[in-house]
């Protein structure tokens, strides 16, 4: 017969066992991009930059060596009260409205289509109508998008739409403004909804794979929605108190196998 200790010693091994495979089963649905390691390297596709789309806003200053030249190529900066007893307000640069043509109304130049154009694409554009019209020489033109926002909710930290300063955010970014996921959100389906000329387009991401590098909606476009899916564990706490759950759903289970192999071992020290 064997003794005491050696019973015990042989469950407690069991029970390395089983945290050890639970352990492995987390690592995988939890880590990101598992598949790279430290002496891996992933190209990762050129951001081009997001492109100009009807009922965007975007701002376009033009400089030059002559202030007074440029004045009347450039919309007034609109005065914002804010609300103080002194009277004082804040100043913004007002923006161009994108119309369903996707066409702005510039001063002088009149209707130019920039739809379709990155913001290197459209300042490029004005400069040059600005020069073969011999209206200013040498202008110095600047492009920035003023209404690039992203949405991310579902099962993260902090859900809510973020504005984007600049032209480029990955969905890794977006994600980390989010608070990051919560340990029960699916790393394995992550959606990104983008609706642009009349189209709406659904992208599924794994951030635990580096594919995720090559997919179109790596990089976020301008009111791109972003949905973490929770597991089903989350997800069936609609309906169920979450610490009965975790208990029932967990442990009880562990608690069942532990039990099976104990029955075994003890079987066969009689």
């Amino acid at each position: 017969m064997r003794s005491k200790s050696s019973i015990y010693g042989l469950l407690a091994a069991c029970v390395l066992i089983v945290s050890a495979s639970c352990s492995r089963n987390t690592y995988k649905k939890i880590n990101y991009l598992q598949d790279i390691d430290t002496q891996t390297t992933v190209s990762v596709k050129e951001n081009q930059g997001i492109l100009v789309q009807p009922k965007d806003q975007i701002s376009v200053v033009v400089s030059h060596r002559n202030p007074e030249l440029a004045v009347m190529f450039n919309l007034p900066v609109a005065n914002i009260m804010a609300g103080s007893e002194s009277g004082m307000g804040q100043q913004r640069l007002q923006g161009y409205n994108v119309d369903s043509n996707g066409e702005i109304d510039f001063p002088v130049l009149g209707k130019v289509h920039v739809a379709g154009l990155n913001r290197w694409q459209v300042a490029e554009l004005i400069k040059e109508e600005l020069q073969n019209r011999n209206l200013l020489r040498d202008p110095i033109v600047t492009v920035d998008f003023m209404n690039f926002k992203i949405s991310v909710l579902g099962d993260v930290a902090h859900p809510g739409t973020f504005n984007i300063v600049g032209d480029k955010v990955t969905i890794l970014e977006a994600i980390g403004m989010a608070g990051d996921l919560n340990i029960t959100g699916r790393r394995d389906n992550i959606r990104v909804i983008r609706e642009a000329y009349g189209k709406r387009s659904v992208y599924v991401l794994d951030i635990r794979n580096s594919d995720i590098f090559s997919s179109p909606a790596f990089y976020l476009c301008q009111n791109d929605v972003v949905i973490v899916t929770p597991n089903e564990v989350r997800a069936g706490q609609s309906t169920i108190n979450e610490n009965n759950l975790k208990s029932t759903s967990f442990w009880v289970s562990i608690g069942s196998l532990l039990l099976s192999m104990a029955s075994i071992i003890i079987n066969l020290a009689k």
